[in-house]
């Protein structure tokens, strides 16, 4: 029961569109009404409010932390087993990009995936970001650069995380965010994705 209740907390907590609450606050439009409608950091920029995609950012990343961490506080107390945690981690993710707040219409989980593996192994996620980073500043691309650190984390992980279930894991949120970057994955090939801070008018679905 336990278990399961750890699972479904780490869904509900992932549920938080930190791109939503943060523009409501702003008294912004709602994230999912312009550019690519897609709720996260990056489309939240195309507003050309900084602050406020800087702020989103934060609080999906966050949400992967507290939503993992918490489980592995209280492992030991409530007897959860590591799978739990990765199920957690999993779950996290998939309450991001199908959020039950906000009729499951999220995002696409870049900034969120990088949170729960910072609670897991913060060596894979320093790798994970470093590649973000040098692609993103390099080619000015934010999918590529989320495509490009998504494909490095599985790999990462199997040298770093202690445990096969929590490397698992990390292929499953790994595939879950390539699925969701489907669309980016289609623009890249045909050249038209768009690069970071382009306005609103701007083609071409972000990511986070």
């Amino acid at each position: 029961m336990f278990n399961i209740l750890a699972v479904t907390t780490a869904y509900l907590i992932g549920s938080l569109s930190f791109a939503v609450i943060v523009s409501k606050c702003f008294g912004m439009d709602d994230p999912r009404t312009y550019g690519s409608g897609n709720p996260g950091a990056t489309n939240v920029l195309r507003s050309g409010k900084k602050a406020a995609a800087a702020l989103t950012l934060l609080g999906d990343a966050l949400k992967g932390v507290l939503a993992v961490w918490l489980v592995r506080h209280f492992q030991d107390m409530f007897v959860l087993e590591d799978s739990t945690i990765a199920l957690s981690a999993v779950a996290a993710l998939v309450g991001h990009m199908w959020p039950v707040f906000f009729g499951f219409k999220g995002g696409k989980g870049v900034a969120t995936a990088l949170g729960v593996l910072l609670a897991l192994s913060w060596p894979t996620a320093l790798v994970c970001a470093l590649v973000w980073l040098v692609m993103a500043f390099g080619f000015k691309v934010s999918s590529l650069a989320a495509l490009t650190a998504t494909l490095v984390s599985p790999l990462a992980a199997w040298f770093f995380m202690p445990y096969g279930s929590w490397a698992a894991a990390m292929a499953v949120i790994a595939a879950l965010v390539l699925y969701r970057h489907k669309s980016n994955i289609r623009n890249l090939i045909q050249g038209k994705e768009s690069k970071i801070g382009d306005k609103a008018g701007k083609d071409g679905p972000p990511e986070n």
